[in-house]
């Protein structure tokens, strides 16, 4: 059994389906997808902040005294089709997905017993947001079902009040945030906890370690469940299940403990924002470049889109993630249950970036320009004449090559027009036989 302290909780070995799925989809959905202006942190930034845009919104569309919480009944997911995004989802190659159950504004997406009239089961849409998206996930798809939650709420009178004390009172843990989090495992047994917003409170404030050591031993998920490690001031890359270390984390080097890249598909926002251009969306291309970068050193990718306020998801959002799995169906074995290899990219060539395949034996080399001399050449493999055997991924042919000395090889890639090549962003070679 694990102990309520981190030596313990940290020795806990990742359940192995996460490191093996390596793509995931982030869900930022609440009552900030209403004003859908500038970021989903809208409330913190017009009331506590005042940034002058959030303020000129307001006073331009909307009349004197109209509050946060009157944007609530306004939040209708009249349009919100889980059969729909479970097929989004599916067809993204995401293995996993994470909802945001309750973002800092408190608002929770399902009926909690402990946000009285502050939910979505109360105001707005008047149903299970969280209950509906797991049903149809889980029976329309073989994605992990995961759910995001917030420790602390912006403006709730009893965060507030303990954070007047220095965190001497713990009123608000015990009667708000702690058993939330009980009753979200509890009812929906979600695989993954994306644990966030610690408020400047230190992890005994939250007593995150008495909540994970019952997630670990006693709860209904406690075989497969992980987390991350966003449990209070400090313990970010450093506690808890895989890292995050900070928003749109990409080190481009391979790291000693298992990590995630939480980013969103737009640049400027974790919730859906109206006002939106074009440019401010990610490219398919720069969309595999990160996916292919981050499995390379050993993370997992996780892409967020924010659905609207009434149940879509924007169709920028569907095109993306349906181009990345459009990709994946090709080249998903150079991603899928890999390892690191010995080098993360290689040395010659900007833009390749190897996995390897531990079953087949098989490095993949992941290129992601098609050069014009149709030659590549990768400084990092040494081939053997007689033993190694270079495939271009959805080609049939085995492709020519020779030796560099020591190491490194030159491939002859096939002449193929824009029509026939096995897939568009990014193509992989695998090599067998590869000391």
């Amino acid at each position: 059994r694990y102990e309520p302290t981190w030596g313990s909780l940290d020795a806990r070995p990742l359940p192995a389906w996460f490191d093996e799925a390596k793509f995931g989809v982030f869900i930022h959905w609440g009552v900030f997808s209403v004003p859908s202006f500038g970021s989903e942190w809208f409330w913190w930034y017009w009331q506590k902040e005042k940034r002058d845009p959030y303020v000129k919104f307001m006073k331009a569309n909307y009349p004197p005294g109209f509050s946060y919480e009157d944007f609530g009944p306004l939040f209708t997911a009249e349009f919100f089709d889980p059969n729909q995004w479970a097929d989004i989802l599916k067809a993204s190659g995401a293995k996993y997905v994470v909802l945001t159950s309750k973002h800092h504004e408190g608002f929770t997406l399902w009926g909690s017993k402990y946000s009285w009239n502050w939910n979505a089961v109360d105001v707005g849409p008047k149903r299970d947001l969280v209950a509906e998206l797991a049903i149809s996930v889980r029976n329309r798809t073989d994605l992990h079902f995961g759910l995001y939650h917030s420790l602390f709420e912006w403006f709730n009178p009893l965060f507030l009040e303990d954070a007047t004390n220095g965190f001497k009172t713990r009123k608000f843990p015990t009667s708000k945030s702690l058993p939330e989090l009980y009753e979200i495992v509890t009812k929906y047994q979600p695989e993954i906890i994306w644990s966030d917003g610690n408020g400047n409170a230190p992890d005994t404030y939250w007593n995150s370690t008495g909540f994970l050591a019952w997630l670990y031993n006693d709860s209904p998920v406690r075989d497969t469940v992980v987390t991350n490690d966003r449990w209070g001031v400090g313990s970010i890359c450093t506690h808890g299940g895989f890292y995050t270390c900070s928003d749109r984390y990409n080190p481009g080097h391979l790291l000693p403990h298992k990590w995630e890249n939480c980013m969103t598909i737009d640049k400027r926002s974790w919730g859906y924002r109206r006002n939106a251009q074009l440019d401010d969306y990610l490219t398919v291309e720069d969309l595999v470049k990160e996916l292919v970068e981050t499995v390379s050193c050993g993370g997992n990718l996780l892409m967020n889109i924010g659905p609207t306020h009434d149940g879509r998801i924007a169709v920028v959002f569907e095109e993306r993630l349906r181009q990345v799995g459009a990709w994946l169906q090709v080249n998903g074995g150079a991603i899928y249950g890999t390892t690191p290899w010995r080098a993360q990219n290689d040395t010659v060539t900007p833009d390749v970036w190897y996995t390897f395949s531990p079953k087949e034996g098989k490095v993949n080399a992941v290129f992601l320009s098609w050069p014009v001399s149709r030659t590549l050449e990768l400084g990092e493999p040494r081939a053997k004449l007689g033993e190694t055997q270079v495939k271009l991924v959805g080609y049939k042919e085995l492709l020519k090559w020779v030796a560099l000395g020591e190491k490194g090889m030159i491939i002859a890639l096939p002449p193929l027009t824009p029509k026939q090549l096995p897939c568009q962003w990014g193509w992989t070679l695998q090599l067998t036989g590869i000391n």
